[in-house]
């Protein structure tokens, strides 16, 4: 399996640098400003990163696309390290639509 360092090397390689954060209001992309809902972006890849030995390991990469035509990434711990202290989260991502391109990284 790819190590999750070098899988956000590659995808950062492909404009793929900016992170989401979520909060009440939405999404926000880092040096954007702008804030997104869920049905104005997509996610287009998941990585997903079991950690066999740590726990602490076990993470999930989506790749987003906005409706603006900006690219960036969600990241989120699964498992008992989950993303719990933001109770926007969940909700959120769920209402994301998927549209996966196979051939994007």
């Amino acid at each position: 399996m790819t190590p999750l360092s070098v899988v956000l090397k590659r995808i950062a390689d492909k404009g793929y640098d900016r992170e989401l954060k979520i909060s009440e209001d939405g999404a926000r992309l880092e040096e954007n400003g702008n804030v997104y809902s869920a049905d104005q972006l997509t996610i287009i890849k998941v990585y997903r990163f079991e950690g066999e030995s740590d726990p602490g390991d076990m993470s999930v990469v989506y790749l987003v696309h906005t409706d603006d035509e900006e690219k960036g990434f969600l990241m989120n711990a699964y498992g008992p390290y989950s993303d719990q202290d933001n109770p926007y989260y969940d909700d959120f991502i769920k209402e994301v639509p998927i549209d996966e391109l196979e051939d994007e990284i």
